[in-house]
């Protein structure tokens, strides 16, 4: 029997993962499970440049639209759930393309998490009064005290992270950063990583110009939709942000579109480095990624 194989496309915002996925997965007949933690919201597919409908119409697609705005989700049950998943996908098939740009909710499925607990409803809604009623600097205070070895390690730029930090030590009793094992768990099929890339100059370009699509395709419209739900943390994130500080006022709106081009890169640069530090990843230009050459990976390795 061949062995199972988990082919991951992963890299850089803007890149064009999801066409080199939808190749992929066309050619091998099989389907692709979706490792981007805020495509799986429904109501935003614009702002998160989620596969279009004659996208989804093309390959079967797991993991995309899946949740209301309102629902909380963690790469921990990401993990769970596309493991969960892979032991119905591989009876079917011998290969699975795995396609997304979420460092944590790739790496949670390549290499596992830390068993951490479940965050309770009275946990989160502590933190996020705290988060919302005395701001980030509030926060990053909160984790220095709770857990001085992981703010010392952590983005304390990434408001997110800092608070779900909060809430592990909360909801733990202990400092998060004793929790943190960080030993890679086996899995019982064969992962093989494929990271896409391209000169940073061209890179920006196409982030930049989709962002542009983005305003032409309604990106206006889908924000001020869910603007009453700004508060939301599945709304905490690049192209949301900017846009509810331009309807508060805080603003203007060219400001806003241009901070969303300049987000987005900084994003893009902070997957590059992270990903850098993985030894097990192929780089490829997305010219040289043809279904072809990613299938006869399969073969080789």
């Amino acid at each position: 029997m061949p062995e199972k194989t988990l082919l991951v496309i992963t890299g850089p915002t803007g890149v064009g993962k999801t066409e080199v996925a939808i190749q992929l997965a066309l050619a091998a007949g099989t389907e692709i499970v979706s490792a981007d933690s805020r495509q799986l919201f429904r109501d935003i597919p614009i702002g998160t440049a989620a596969p279009t409908p004659e996208e989804l119409a093309l390959v079967k697609h797991h993991f995309v639209g899946i949740l209301d705005l309102e629902d909380y989700y963690s790469a921990a049950q990401f993990e769970v759930d596309v493991l969960q998943l892979l032991k119905s996908l591989f009876v079917k098939h011998d290969v699975v393309v795995m396609c997304g740009g979420s460092m944590m909710y790739v790496d949670a499925v390549c290499n596992g998490i830390d068993l951490l607990p479940t965050i309770s409803n009275e946990v989160r809604q502590q933190v996020a009064l705290l988060w919302h009623s005395h701001g980030e600097e509030a926060l990053r205070k909160e984790l220095l005290r709770l857990d001085p070895d992981y703010y010392a390690q952590v983005d304390l730029c990434n408001a997110k992270r800092v608070a779900h930090a909060i809430e592990i030590c909360l909801q733990a009793g202990v400092p998060y950063s004793s929790l943190r094992i960080g030993k890679k768990k086996p899995r019982d099929f064969r992962i093989i990583k494929v990271a896409l890339n391209m000169p940073r100059p061209l890179l920006f370009d196409r982030i930049n110009r989709r962002v542009s699509k983005m305003i032409q395709q309604g990106l206006i419209d889908e924000v001020k939709r869910v603007y009453p739900l700004r508060h939301l943390n599945s709304l905490n994130t690049v192209g949301y942000k900017e846009l509810f500080a331009w309807l508060d006022g805080m603003m203007d709106y060219d400001t806003a579109v241009a901070r969303i081009a300049k987000n987005t890169r900084v994003y893009a640069k902070k997957q590059l480095t992270w990903y850098a530090k993985d030894p097990d990843i192929l780089w490829l230009s997305p010219d040289d990624a043809s279904p072809e050459f990613l299938l006869s990976l399969t073969e080789k390795m």
